[in-house]
């Protein structure tokens, strides 16, 4: 009977003992302490056999005692998973990107970056530089970075930051104090550092994914003298430049007035062309318009012609006789000799077609 008592029988029994049975019953009902200790052992129960990995999160368990002691080998995901208290612990680790500031201000990089020293370089010309850097990174598998190089945090103290500066002054350092200037041989070195940084943490889990470059410093002295170097070059490319545009501007002009040239060319052509048409449309107008009046002429002609041979034909002696009959009616009066070889007699008919020289039909 002892075992099989509750906890909350005990406790019920202690309060009994400390406030009395009816200051007990007054102040804290059965059902309602039943629930708050029930919530209390949910909450012990969950914190202590349940471990929740977020979605940025690899869960790595370790087993402590067990038949599968050691780390296990599989990562676990989001989500709540079970955990024995004493005998198995899950350790945590970032599964996002994840960013090393190495820069010497403070106040330019992120606030939840891991941040360290500038870059402290010397050229390949014997100068030195502060290169501030962003190096973008993850782990790619976390048992390898767990077993090889630690928990926590450890994979940034013992893991990327000690190769970091060492293959940057490898790489970077082949430049020249000018040729830190020049993006694309900056760049190309960066590329560099990632492909080595890779190639030593590949092994421990960790992968780079970028190496960025955000500034470089000289001392001020070497700093004024680049600059000034570099207006100077500036200066010479300037006058190469405008040299160039001369000589581009000249070409530029002769071209358009060759093509001026060649355009008034063939505007004359154009005007040739048209005068020469016109002239062969007048030319064929005249000749077609003299073809037609030597037709109408010919055809006058050959009227005239019809006409007289008409003319010449029988009953022309009689038409004249009658023309001239028409002429005498619009004669009132007429006196004429009617006497004599040359006398006109009007009434004879035959006498007036021989005054005419007008010949009888059938003559």
């Amino acid at each position: 009977m002892e075992d099989n008592r509750t906890v909350f029988d005990v406790l019920s029994e202690q309060l009994r003992r400390n406030r009395g049975d009816r200051l007990f019953k007054m102040k804290f009902p059965g059902g309602i302490m039943l629930v708050v200790i029930l919530f209390i052992v949910v909450v012990i129960l969950y914190n202590s056999f349940l471990k929740y990995v977020e979605p940025n999160e690899y869960g790595i368990k370790q087993v402590k005692i067990g038949i599968s002691r050691g780390i296990q080998k599989e990562p676990y995901t989001t989500g709540l998973h079970f955990v024995i208290p004493g005998m198995q612990k899950m350790h945590f680790l970032p599964r996002d990107i994840q960013v090393l500031e190495l820069t010497n201000y403070p106040q330019s990089a992120s606030s939840f970056a891991r941040q360290e020293r500038a870059v402290h370089i010397q050229t390949s010309d014997g100068f030195f530089v502060d290169v501030d850097l962003s190096i973008l990174y993850h782990i790619e598998d976390p048992y390898k970075v767990f077993t090889k190089i630690g928990p926590g945090s450890l994979f940034e103290d013992n893991g990327i930051i000690p190769k970091a500066e060492p293959t940057l002054k490898e790489t970077l350092g082949e430049l020249t104090t000018e040729e830190f200037y020049n993006s694309i041989l900056r760049t190309e070195k960066a590329e560099n550092a990632k492909k080595r940084l890779n190639q030593e943490l590949n092994e421990k889990g960790i992968k780079v994914d970028q190496v960025l470059v955000r500034y470089f410093k000289y001392s001020d002295e070497i700093q004024k003298n680049i600059e000034e170097k570099k207006l100077k070059d500036q200066l010479v490319f300037k006058n190469q430049a405008e040299a160039r545009a001369s000589i581009e501007e000249a070409k530029l002009k002769k071209i358009t007035q060759e093509g001026m040239v060649m355009v008034d060319v063939e505007i004359e052509k154009g005007k040739a062309y048209v005068t020469r048409t016109r002239a062969e449309k007048d030319l064929y107008f005249r000749k077609k318009t003299a073809d037609a009046d030597l037709l109408v002429k010919l055809a006058e002609a050959e009227k005239t012609r019809l006409k007289n041979e008409a003319l010449k034909g029988k009953g022309a002696e009689r038409m004249v006789g009658l023309k001239m009959a028409d002429v005498y009616k619009g004669l009132d009066v007429i006196i004429l000799p009617s006497d004599g070889p040359n006398g006109v007699n009007p009434l004879d008919l035959e006498s007036t077609l021989k005054l005419f020289d007008v010949q009888k039909g059938g003559e």
